[in-house]
C-alpha cells in the first residue's frame, strides 16, 4: 500500500514537471498560424510569449503566499488547474482572450515554478539531486515534445485543439496529483514560513537570484535568436530548426545526470565552472563558426544550458533549510531571474538591428556568460545552516540580524 502511495507520488510528480513548459513552448510553432487567423503584426504575435515570460517572474511571489495557507501540495495542483484553465481561455475566443488565457497559464507556470524546488525538499529530503535532475528533464521533455506535436495536430485540426492539448496534460497531471494534496500534511512535511526581510538580508540569496537571472538571460538569447543566426549565416531554415532541436536534447543528458553528481557534495563550484565553460564553447562556436560543424556547438551549448538550469535550481534546494524556505528562496531568485530573461532577447534584437550584424550581440551574450560564472561561483559555496549535511563545516557570514 505505501509502494503504491509512493507510486502515485513519484507518477504526480513526473507528470506536473511535463507541464512546467508546453503552454510556452507550444505558441512558438503555432505563432504564423495565430496572427493570421486573428489578424496579428509581428510584435503583436511575439507580446503572446513576452507577457507568459513576464508573468514567469512578476507572479512567483504568489506561491509562497498560496504555500503558507494551503500548503505546497494543494499549491501544485492549484497551479495545474488554473494552467489548464488558462490554456483553454487562450483558444476561446479573439485577441483579448489570447492575451488574458497567456497572462493566465503564465501566472499559473510561475506558481508551479517555485513551488516544485520545495515540494523535492519536503518528499524527497535525501534524493534531492535525483529528484532536482527528474523534473528539470521533465520540463526540458515537455518543452520538446510540445514543440514536435503542435504542427502535426495544428495541420491535422487546426491551432485551436492544438494549443489546448496543452490543457489535457494539465488536467491529467492534477488527477495524478489530487491524492498527494488532499492528504493532511504531515507535522515534519511543514515548516515555518520564512520572513522575506530575514532572506533578502542573506548574501546567498543575492549570488543565487543573480546566477538565476544571468543564466536564463543566455538561454533565452539562444532560445528566440538561434534559428535566426544560423540562417543569416548561411543555414536552411529546416536545418537551423532541426539544429535547436539538438540543443535541447542535449540539454536532457546534463539535466538528467548533473545533478545527481552535484546532489551529493557540499560545493557545486566545479559544477558550475564546467557547465559555464561548456555554455561559452558554445556561443563561441555559433559566434566564430556557425557552418562548421554547427551540430557540434548545439551539443556543447545544450550539456552547458542545461547544466546551468539544473544547478540553480538544485541550488536553490540545498541552501535552504526547509521547504517553505525553499518556497521563498525560489521565488526571490526565479522572479528577478525571468524579469531579466524576458527583456533579454528584446535587447539583443534591438542590438543586432543598430548593429547590422550578430557579432555585437554574441559578444554581449559572452559578457553575460562571464556574469553567469562570477555569480555561479559565489552561490555554490555551501552555507552553514542550509540542511545539506557537509555544509555545516562552513560558515557564511551574513549580514548582522540575518538567520
Amino acid at each position: 500500500m505505501r509502494l503504491c502511495g509512493w507510486g502515485v507520488l513519484a507518477a504526480g510528480f513526473v507528470l506536473a514537471s511535463l507541464n512546467l513548459r508546453p503552454a510556452l513552448a507550444g505558441v512558438s510553432p503555432l505563432l504564423g498560424d495565430i496572427m493570421g487567423d486573428l489578424g496579428l503584426g509581428a510584435a503583436a504575435g511575439g507580446a503572446v510569449t513576452t507577457i507568459m515570460v513576464l508573468c514567469l517572474g512578476l507572479a512567483g511571489p504568489l506561491a509562497p503566499a498560496l504555500a503558507s495557507r494551503i500548503g505546497l501540495d494543494r499549491t501544485l495542483l492549484v497551479g495545474l488547474l488554473v494552467l489548464a484553465a488558462g490554456v483553454a481561455l487562450r483558444v476561446s475566443g479573439g485577441v483579448i482572450a489570447l492575451y488574458a488565457g497567456s497572462a493566465v497559464a503564465g501566472t499559473a507556470i510561475a506558481i508551479m515554478n517555485v513551488t516544485m524546488p520545495g515540494v523535492v525538499k519536503q518528499h524527497f529530503p535525501h534524493r534531492v539531486g535525483v529528484y532536482t535532475g527528474v523534473y528539470v528533464s521533465g520540463l526540458v521533455v515537455g518543452a520538446a515534445g510540445a514543440s514536435a506535436v503542435m504542427v502535426p495536430i495544428a495541420q491535422e485540426h487546426g491551432w485551436r485543439p492544438a494549443a489546448v492539448s496543452a490543457a489535457a496534460l494539465a488536467l491529467l497531471a492534477a488527477l495524478l496529483w489530487t491524492p498527494q494534496a488532499l492528504r493532511r500534511p504531515s507535522v515534519h512535511a511543514q515548516d515555518a514560513p520564512r520572513p522575506y526581510a530575514m532572506l533578502l538580508r542573506r548574501r546567498s540569496t543575492w549570488y543565487i537570484t543573480g546566477f538565476m537571472g544571468v543564466q536564463s538571460l543566455t538561454f533565452y538569447i539562444m532560445l528566440a535568436w538561434l534559428p535566426t543566426i544560423f540562417r543569416d549565416a548561411g543555414l536552411p531554415a529546416d536545418e537551423a530548426g532541426y539544429l535547436l532541436a539538438l540543443t535541447n536534447l542535449a540539454q536532457i543528458a546534463a539535466t538528467l545526470t548533473v545533478p545527481v553528481h552535484a546532489g551529493r557534495v557540499a560545493s557545486q563550484v566545479p559544477h558550475v565552472v564546467a557547465a559555464a565553460g561548456l555554455t561559452v564553447a558554445g556561443y563561441l562556436g555559433v559566434l566564430l563558426a556557425p557552418t562548421t560543424v554547427p551540430w557540434l556547438w548545439m551539443i556543447v551549448l545544450g550539456v552547458g544550458q542545461g547544466a546551468s538550469l539544473a544547478l540553480v535550481l538544485l541550488i536553490i534546494t540545498l541552501r535552504a533549510p526547509g521547504p517553505a524556505s525553499v518556497t521563498a528562496l525560489s521565488a526571490v531568485a526565479q522572479s528577478a531571474g525571468y524579469v531579466i530573461a524576458a527583456l533579454g532577447p528584446l535587447a539583443i534584437g534591438l542590438v543586432h538591428e543598430i548593429s547590422g550584424d550578430w557579432t555585437v550581440p554574441l559578444l554581449i551574450g559572452l559578457a553575460a556568460c562571464a556574469g553567469q560564472l562570477f555569480l555561479g561561483l559565489l552561490a555554490a559555496r555551501p552555507v552553514a545552516g542550509s540542511g545539506h549535511p557537509a555544509a555545516t563545516r562552513v560558515t557564511e557570514n551574513p549580514t548582522p540580524g540575518a538567520p
